[in-house]
This record gives structure tokens, C-alpha cells and sequence, in this order.
């Protein structure tokens, strides 16, 4: 019964669709959602026979959400499958997923604009903010840690675990039990293993003490925070860094699946980890942070100046990894990007660095990176993106 009520929602969820401009532009956007959804040729990757709604079953993907950007401004959106197996509910544009660690950089974008404000610096030790919990000194640490280390995951850190979240019914942590890996934090401790800046490794912690920077200079909730200096500045009117999330915002959130598709225990994950893990949003409000900036590497942003929103797109030196986002060059073009993935839950935000261009997907299942690859690249192709354009396997 569950998987006919599925089914039937995959055949008959009409997609949601948002066009603006004039009707070349239509015809533009018309062409390249038929490009996306149906049947590919000549043969890419061996999916090409399948359309997506076709693909979500294959890869056990109960929903999926797709925001397109095009000359600064959101071109398509396109949903296809249900938010839920278990209501049916569809997909719209206005679902919200767990962004997961697309919050990285969506928290970065708030550190640049109290860089702006005189508020922080990228280059001090973060214990010249930190009130309620500080960096301890020990061989590695002794320099000081700063922002720009901790954004870039550059900063000696050595976690190397994700963050799993929690079941709504269980007690989750404070920010201190988390770094310090005490109970009921169910991760260890942040600790160090090299000087800031010699060595690039990914680390969720680095990240959680960020938020604690955050909180400590503004005096605020993080999520009221965020809310204030990015969410309702860029326009991300279905976002929120709220943990849990509220009952009211659960009506339109997509429920977590695993990788078979079927429901999680729980409808989702809570995440005190909020910087890291914890943004709820929709791939339309991510499309929204992107062009913003985007116009501020054009000097158009009332957000963020010119100068500040070049840190977010020029690698540290060490590894891949910008102030919050990742710097990739694929085919002829540049790219800040971001992935996600929490429980039940996968994402992907990749914009050009120059010519105005992007996309933004979400997915409810653990294997919703393969259902974004594809979508990434049949887009790729029918956009055409810069001249050898390869899509990354997930």
C-alpha cells in the first residue's frame, strides 16, 4: 500500500514550475526542463533511458526539488515525487529539506557581514570573542586560531566524524558539551593534531565553534541571528535555522528516507550543531543566497561589499576550500559549491563564479546523491556550460 501510494504520487505529482522574463526566455527555460526530465541521448552515464521521475524510483529517491539560475536571477524550479511515503504528500517548491552542510557556508555569509560591520575579523584569534568556552592552548594552538582557519578547514582540527543528529525525543547537547565530546553529545571531543593552515581536513567542529563566535559576539539565539543577517536580508522566506523545527514549519518539511526509500524511524534528525548541520531551507531559498553573492563579486550587493564576498571564493592556499565554500574548476568554468548530507537528507548548491549561472537540489533520502548528479548533469548539457563540462561521479 505504501508503495503504491508512492508510485501514484510519482505519476501524477504535477511539477512546479516559476518562468519569468520574456517568452524567448520561456522558450529557453521550456527546452531545457524537456532536456532534464526526459530520456538523454547520446548516452552519458548509462541513465540516459530514464526520465527523473523514472530515476527517483530507480534509485530509491521518494522526492526531489530543483532550483535552475540563469543571468542573476532564478530561472526554473522544477519538483518531481513526494515530501513523505508515508502522507504522499508531493513535493512543492515551498517543501523545506534539511540543508545539512550547505549551513556551512550560509553561516559563513553571516561571519562576512559582521566582518563588514566591524563586528569580527577573519585574522584575530577567535578567544578574542569567545566568552562562554575558549580554544585551549596547547603546541598547535598556541599561534591562535582564527575565522579564516576555521571556515576554510584549515585550522588543525582533527574530527573527522559527521554529525548524526538526534531523535526529537532524546536530550541533545550545549555547544560546550559538544566540543568538549561529553555526554549527551554523541561525538567526540574537537580536538587539534596540527598548526592552523598546514593541512586541509573537513571538520563539522571547527564549524560548531564558529556558531559559538557568533552567538557570543551578537548576544542572540544563533537561529535569530541568522535569521536577522541572512535569511531575511537575502529573501530565504521558507529558511530557518530553528532546532527543532517548529511545528507549524514541519507542515510543509520534507520527512527523511533511507537508502531504500523508505521512511526513517523519525521524521527527521535534530541538530544543535546548527552552523554545521541545521538549516532547513528549500533549493529556491539556496539559489537566493547564491546570486546574492554572485552581485556582490559584481559590486551589486547591498549585503555584502566586493571585497568581503572575494574571500568566499578565493581558496586559503591550503586545500580546496574558500572562506565557507568549496572552489572547483570543472570544464572551463569556476565554481563556489557546496554538498550536504544528513540523515535521510542529501543537497547540492553550485554557482559560476562569473557568468550569473546555477543550481540548487535537494533530495529526502540517503541516496539522493545520485538523482542530483544526474540532474546536475543533464542541466550542465542542456544549459551548455562551459565547453568540456564534467560532472563529478557521487
Amino acid at each position: 500500500m505504501r508503495f503504491l501510494k508512492f508510485a501514484l504520487a510519482i505519476a501524477f505529482t504535477s511539477a512546479a514550475l516559476m518562468m519569468s522574463g520574456t517568452d524567448e526566455a520561456q522558450d529557453v527555460s521550456t527546452a531545457q526542463i524537456g532536456h532534464v526530465e526526459n530520456a538523454q541521448s547520446p548516452n552519458r552515464q548509462g541513465f540516459d533511458p530514464y526520465t527523473i521521475p523514472a530515476l527517483l524510483k530507480l534509485f530509491h529517491v521518494p522526492g526531489v526539488s530543483t532550483a535552475v539560475v540563469r543571468d542573476f536571477q532564478i530561472q526554473w524550479t522544477k519538483t518531481y515525487g513526494v515530501a513523505d511515503v508515508l502522507s504522499g504528500t508531493p513535493v512543492t517548491p515551498e517543501t523545506r529539506f534539511q540543508a545539512a552542510s550547505i549551513s556551512k557556508p550560509v553561516t559563513a555569509f553571516a561571519v562576512l557581514r559582521a566582518v563588514d560591520a566591524g563586528k569580527l575579523s577573519l585574522d584575530e584569534n577567535v578567544n578574542k570573542y569567545l566568552k562562554t568556552w575558549k580554544v585551549p592552548d596547547n603546541e598547535y594552538t598556541h599561534g591562535g586560531v582564527t575565522l579564516r582557519a576555521l571556515l576554510s578547514h584549515t585550522s588543525g582540527t582533527g574530527d573527522g566524524f559527521g554529525f548524526p543528529g538526534y531523535n526529537p525525543s532524546a536530550p541533545t547537547p550545549t555547544l560546550e558539551q559538544i566540543l568538549e565530546g561529553k555526554p549527551p553529545s554523541n561525538v567526540g571531543p574537537v580536538l587539534w593534531e596540527r598548526p592552523p593552515f598546514t593541512a586541509q581536513k573537513y571538520s563539522g567542529g571547527g564549524i560548531v565553534i564558529e556558531q559559538l563566535v557568533i552567538q557570543d559576539v551578537y548576544g542572540e539565539p544563533f537561529a535569530e541571528i541568522m535569521q536577522e543577517q541572512v535569511l531575511g536580508p537575502v529573501g530565504m522566506t521558507n529558511s530557518t535555522y530553528e532546532q527543532p523545527l517548529p511545528a507549524a514549519k514541519d507542515k510543509t518539511a520534507a520527512r527523511a528516507h533511507d537508502q531504500s526509500g523508505k521512511a526513517m524511524d523519525a521524521k527527521w534528525h535534530v541538530y544543535p550543531e546548527q552552523a554545521a548541520a541545521g538549516l532547513w531551507t528549500t533549493p529556491t531559498d539556496l539559489a537566493k543566497l547564491g546570486i546574492e553573492l554572485q552581485k556582490a563579486l559584481r559590486g551589486e550587493s547591498k549585503l555584502l561589499s566586493h571585497a568581503t564576498a572575494l574571500e568566499m571564493v578565493a581558496p586559503v592556499g591550503t586545500g580546496p576550500f574558500a572562506v565557507g565554500f568549496e572552489i572547483e574548476k570543472r570544464g572551463e568554468g569556476w565554481y563556489f559549491m557546496h554538498s550536504g548530507g544528513n540523515w535521510g537528507f542529501r543537497s547540492d548548491l553550485m554557482m559560476h563564479r562569473l557568468n550569473g549561472y546555477g543550481v540548487a537540489v535537494m533530495a529526502n533520502s540517503d541516496s539522493g546523491g545520485r538523482i542530483i548528479n544526474e540532474i546536475e548533469s543533464r542541466l550542465a548539457s542542456a544549459a551548455n556550460w562551459d565547453s568540456q563540462y564534467k560532472p563529478v561521479p557521487r
